[in-house]
């Protein structure tokens, strides 16, 4: 049956899709997205609305506040749905001069409104509850009331996974948040349901504040959680590991490239990503071959993650025996002072006025350690060697660690 259900709910967005996006499957094309976008929305603008006049009339002629507050929570997800085609309808903006990096961080924006919607009316619904059990109020319920709340908990369902799958083909956290909004509507509205129920049956027993406050709180409780998950975009976060281990595996596949590190990456929306990263070259590589070279990897980037790419070359002595003997001991100190801990982008100036030992060291996010006892260690322990160098140290924050040495 569920399987059936999952079926017939995967065609009929297929359905949609080819009737109202040209070049649907292109869900690169930020144009596309932004079809895909508008078209979910107004999926939701029709069924919320359908949803908020039945179950406010139905709340009416009961006289049941949770009813009632429902019928306002549909009113709420149908004003989101707007903000959700607004927003999508800004991010198409291109790039100007202000910004040059375009407007799609405007989803993100859209999908924090609707979390605070999503709150407030979660907060105006637990008010109205509250208030209703400290004036012990009952409800005139009705069948109508249970088919119409019955109805409504399999729209919902309908309606989360409807967004939750169009919201996974364009990767949109505003669309992720109206799935859990959906969601959560269901809860509240199964809560209602049983609540009116009871008070059908035993017309003595009067739960519809209860179960309005307990809906309200969870509600509450997730929608704060949606608000910190739209947020995070915007303060700012790096790109997810598993990307940024395919861009690493691709930049190391090429044979010229003998290590790479300080990747950083930037999104300024679904489809505006940036890679910055150092990648180190054999010094006696030629100038032109190594720049031919880093324009093939930026163009590979490109077209296989969507994403600009900017390399910077680091050239590393690699046929130096001394080079490689004080490189050896710099990995032995490192790896008996903490096994987790790499260094990369190592240097030796042997210029007779000023003799320098420059490198970075690499601590993974996770590992706590004090890094200026970590610096003085490790010159300690190079000057016990190199008494007259100066050592230059950088410590290098990264979530994954790389084996790269050089």
């Amino acid at each position: 049956m569920t399987t059936t259900k999952h079926y017939y709910n995967k065609n009929m967005i297929k359905l949609l899709r080819k009737l109202f996006i040209k070049n649907y499957n292109d869900t690169n094309d930020q144009k596309v997205r932004v079809k895909h976008g508008i078209l979910a929305a107004s999926v939701g603008i029709v069924t919320n609305t359908i949803l908020f006049v039945f179950k406010l009339l139905v709340g009416i002629f009961s006289f049941s506040v949770s009813i009632i507050t429902e019928a306002i929570n549909n009113l709420s997800d149908m004003s989101s749905c707007v903000v959700n085609i607004v927003g999508f309808k800004l991010s198409e903006k291109p790039a100007d001069k202000k910004h040059p990096f375009g407007h799609q961080r405007i989803e993100y924006i859209a999908g924090l409104i609707i979390a605070l919607f999503i709150v407030a009316s979660a907060a105006l619904m637990g008010y109205q509850s509250i208030m209703k059990i400290i004036n012990n109020e009952g409800s005139n319920l009705s069948w109508w009331a249970i088919g119409v709340l019955a109805f409504g908990i399999v729209l919902k369902i309908w309606q989360a996974l409807f967004y939750r799958k169009m919201a996974k083909i364009i990767n949109s956290s505003s669309l992720k948040a109206s799935s859990q909004d959906a969601i959560n509507d269901v809860f509240a509205t199964t809560a209602v349901l049983i609540a009116t129920i009871i008070e059908f049956v035993w017309p003595n027993i009067r739960l519809d504040g209860y179960m309005g406050v307990a809906a309200s709180l969870f509600i509450i409780i997730m929608g704060i959680k949606m608000v910190i998950e739209t947020s995070n975009p915007l303060v700012g976060m790096g790109l997810e590991t598993q990307l940024i281990n395919q861009i690493r595996e691709t930049i190391l596949s090429y044979t010229e490239v003998k290590g790479v590190h300080d990747i950083i990456g930037h999104s300024y929306g679904p489809t505006k990503i940036y890679v910055t990263a150092h990648v180190e070259i054999d010094a006696r590589t030629d100038a032109l071959h190594s720049h031919s070279l880093i324009d093939k990897i930026e163009r590979e980037i490109k077209s296989k993650y969507n994403a600009e790419l900017l390399l910077h070359i680091d050239p590393v002595v690699l046929d130096d025996e001394k080079t490689n003997e004080i490189r050896q001991k710099v990995q032995d100190l490192l790896k008996n002072y903490n096994s987790q801990i790499t260094f990369h982008d190592f240097q030796i100036d042997n210029n007779e006025e000023e003799k320098t030992i420059s490198f970075d060291i690499v601590v993974p996010f996770e590992l706590k350690i004090d890094e200026t006892e970590l610096i003085q260690y490790v010159k300690d322990k190079i000057k016990e060697f190199l008494p007259s160098y100066e050592i230059l140290i950088v410590i290098d924050r990264e979530e994954i660690e790389t084996d790269n040495t050089h």
